[in-house]
């Protein structure tokens, strides 16, 4: 309370009390961005070791010309000068009674020195000999990492001496003044310094978020101030829930009778939840996603410009009596006082057909003045007491918005509408407003990432919501002409995984593939046993082929049923190679006019019988392989390995729950419909032959084809060593997220032949030319196959 003011001046204000201190998610957020930028710095290093190389040598010899007097100057003024600096702030801090930040800063300062003598000491004696020759230079007087520049940098990063620009100054002179220092005496390197560095920043920033910074969120009562001084006379105040967006709000009595609703956005709230806004920001095209990063101001005009916009339109919303800013970390707005409750809490009996047609009103006044409100939900729609229908939190508007934008307001609000009264109530209701054309534009935004977060999580555990409402709309307007769904993703996260799967499997190909003569190899080539290869590789497309006819009932060319199989070859170049063969045979029977649900059972029953096959040729080959093994049993060891291998990835696999519950999910939805199917197969015995003949043909083709790349270049290893080593392979090769398994099955491949006694080199180029047979050579023929069935309506 303030004792100056007069009685009648004071003004309570109901709010919990803030605490003293806060972890700012800023900090955390430039902790991270630290150790990104230290990890980029170190793999650069390591990429472009002769450039640094080369750069260390000219700053050595720059630094060398320099005149003993100056270097020994520059010695002696950088080496006080880094350490008066920070003892300078710190009295002038506890003189202002600010000593904790400068216990702060001497907790961060420790912090750096262990960890950047942790890093030095595990780097000269245990870590890799490129790091200890970047970082040290083979000099034995070279720490690599400066611990004094450490501990600085990360004082300076925990007292935010960034924030006061004279001390900033000062601190980054010093700094460089001791960096020229060290390297005149050859006492660092560039790669050491950098380091150091971006180590003592991330320790500054990891200190502040876990100890936490003092709280410089204004209280009720500095609220109170701001609108006096904007004219108003408050009375009393009190804080209600926040906002979905984060923001405070008060509701504040005035002595003349009125309220008003007051939002305080806090500068500290600016970056919650930036990682999420991030990855929308990088995943989606630019019109549909909103800005990850705004300052206060920016979100202080960007709320009252759609505020005063909306209000200009006539659009019922709260009018906006005045902004201000709190100090330097926090703004408030201003609104007249409606009493309503927002959309959420009325009960959906009350969401009568008269409510939600003023709903689609009020956003068809937005949409008629290019307003697009992007966040209609039951948070930001209100019903007023006197019936009317608010629109609140516009702070995610757009003025001057595009079609895409409105028709995402549209589809936005069909979703949460259908929510809560059902997808016929709400198209029928839109309609009714903005009539049939307007609500047919919103079809192909009917994703789900096309919605806000909330409604996308609801929306997620009731899967039949979407279809449901892209039906409604389509009953209405049957003959109406449906554009394609609008692509709204730069890329799927799955097309990242896949990317990044990809890259590290080209890493590990060429890895190997640097290790092997490949000219000496191939001038000892037997190319007999590579036509014996290229004839099995062929032979296994023809196989597939008979599999898939074996488990259809109906008649199906052999001729275009072996072309769909080179087909998938070319769609295994952007699916995982479990995907990749299901999709496109489903797609195939499709077409050739079975029903869906047989044409996925068939898909399934082959898959299933293939797995079992798998399995049983699996275990048969490891007994032969054992049983014929030599009395060391040294090739048998390492199969045994394998085999005991996957039986414990399977038992962890149905031990973890979530892990089982994944598995189960998948293989049920594969597998569901698939023992009638099978029964219709058992009732023709030529069926019964096409499919299991086909599925032992399969396996067998590929086997076949390892073998011969094996034996061209010279290997030696018994047939059924090589079964088990392709049947283990293929089948971590199915589970890989990489198109065809790339990577995953090379690598496999490998370690499984060489364990079997054939050399690395042999066993390397040999898994190369059976992926060049099996994988990439079919890829033309497979994009020939692929394209002249879609032309001919076949796939």
């Amino acid at each position: 309370m303030d004792e100056s003011r007069p009685a009648s001046d004071v003004v309570l204000v109901v709010e919990p009390l803030l605490p003293q201190r806060l972890r700012r998610p800023s900090d955390a957020l430039r902790f991270f961005a630290a150790l990104i930028a230290l990890a980029v710095v170190i793999l650069l290093a390591l990429i472009a070791q002769e450039t640094l190389k080369g750069l260390e040598s000219d700053v050595t010899e720059g630094t060398a010309r320099a005149p003993g007097f100056l270097a020994g100057l520059a010695g002696f003024i950088g080496g006080a000068a880094v350490l008066a600096v920070p003892a300078g702030f710190a009295v002038e801090r506890v003189f202002h009674r600010d000593g904790l930040r400068v216990a702060e800063g001497l907790i961060a300062a420790i912090a750096g020195m262990v960890v950047s003598f942790g890093l030095g000491e595990w780097l000269v004696t245990y870590g890799p000999d490129d790091l200890h020759q970047l970082f040290t230079g083979n000099r034995s007087n070279v720490e690599p990492l400066n611990t004094l520049l450490t501990s600085v940098i990360a004082y300076a990063t925990a007292v935010r001496i960034n924030r006061r620009p004279t001390w900033r100054t000062l601190m980054w002179t010093a700094v460089a003044i001791d960096v020229f220092a060290l390297f005149t005496g050859v006492a660092a390197t560039v790669l050491g310094v950098i380091v150091s560095v971006l180590v003592g920043t991330a320790v500054g920033f990891a200190t502040l978020y876990g100890i936490g910074s003092p709280n410089t969120r204004p209280p009720g009562s500095a609220v109170v101030a701001a609108l006096r001084r904007l004219g108003f006379a408050p009375a009393g105040a009190r804080r209600i829930e926040d906002d979905t967006l984060g923001s405070r709000r008060y509701v504040v009595g005035l002595r003349d009778g009125r309220r008003l609703d007051v939002t305080v956005l806090d500068r500290d709230r600016q970056v919650a939840g930036l990682v999420y806004r991030i990855w929308r920001r990088l995943r989606l095209h630019t019109e549909s996603r909103h800005r990850a990063i705004r300052s206060l101001r920016a979100e202080l005009e960007r709320e009252a410009l759609m505020a005063y916009a909306a209000h200009a339109a006539g659009a019922n919303i709260p009018r906006l009596l005045g902004t201000a800013e709190i100090g330097t970390d926090a703004a408030l707005l201003a609104y007249e006082h409606i009493e309503s409750r927002p959309l959420e809490e009325v009960p959906d009996e009350e969401l009568d057909d008269d409510v939600l047609r003023r709903i689609w009103e009020q956003v068809r006044i937005f949409h008629d003045h290019r307003l697009a409100h992007r966040h209609l939900t039951g948070e930001s729609i209100h019903l007023a007491n006197d019936g009317r229908i608010l629109l609140l939190d516009t702070r995610s508007g757009e003025i001057a918005a595009g079609d895409l934008l409105l028709r995402l307001d549209i589809a936005q609000l069909l979703a949460y509408l259908g929510l809560r009264v059902g997808p016929e109530r709400s198209v029928a209701s839109g309609v009714a407003v903005l009539g049939p054309d307007a609500i047919a534009s919103a079809l192909p935004l009917l994703q789900r990432i096309a919605l806000v977060r909330g409604t996308r999580a609801a929306v997620a555990r009731t899967k039949e919501l979407l279809p449901s409402l892209r039906e409604q709309i389509l009953a209405l307007r049957p003959q109406h002409p449906v554009e394609e769904e609008v692509r709204l993703e730069r890329f799927r996260p799955r097309t990242l995984v896949t990317t990044i799967a990809g890259a590290f499997a080209a890493y590990v190909l060429l890895s190997q593939l640097s290790q092997v003569n490949v000219g000496d190899l191939l001038g000892s080539a037997q190319w007999g046993w590579a036509a014996v290869a290229v004839a099995a590789a062929v032979l296994s497309y023809v196989a597939a082929a008979v599999v898939l006819m074996g488990f259809v009932p109906e008649k199906l060319p052999f001729g275009r049923t072996v072309m769909v199989q080179f087909a998938g070859s070319f769609v295994k170049l952007v699916a995982p190679a479990a995907v990749g063969a299901v999709a496109i045979n489903t797609r195939y029977l499709q077409k050739r006019g079975i029903p869906p649900g047989p044409a996925v059972a068939s898909v399934g029953a082959s898959q299933l019988i293939g797995l079992v096959s798998h399995i049983s040729l699996l275990l048969l080959f490891g007994y032969i392989t054992g049983s014929q093994a030599a009395p060391t049993l040294t090739p048998s060891r390492g199969l045994v390995f394998t085999l005991l291998s996957v039986a414990v990835l399977i038992l962890v696999v149905l031990a973890v729950p979530p892990l089982r519950r994944l598995l189960t999910t998948r293989l049920r939805k594969l597998f569901s419909g698939v023992v009638p199917r099978l029964l219709d197969v058992l009732q023709t015995p030529q069926k019964i032959t096409q499919a299991v003949g086909g599925t032992v043909l399969l396996t067998l083709s590929f086997v076949v084809c390892l073998d011969a790349c094996v034996r061209a270049f010279g290997g030696d290893a018994a047939f059924t060593a090589v079964a088990v080593v392709f049947l283990a392979g293929n089948a971590i090769g199915s589970a890989a997220p990489t198109p065809g398994g790339l990577g995953a099955v090379e690598v496999s491949l490998v370690v499984g032949l060489t364990a079997a006694g054939v050399p690395y080199p042999i066993a390397t180029s040999a898994v190369l030319l059976y992926r060049l047979l099996t994988f990439w050579l079919p890829v033309l023929p497979g994009w020939a196959s692929f394209t002249w069935l879609q032309r001919n309506e076949a796939l």
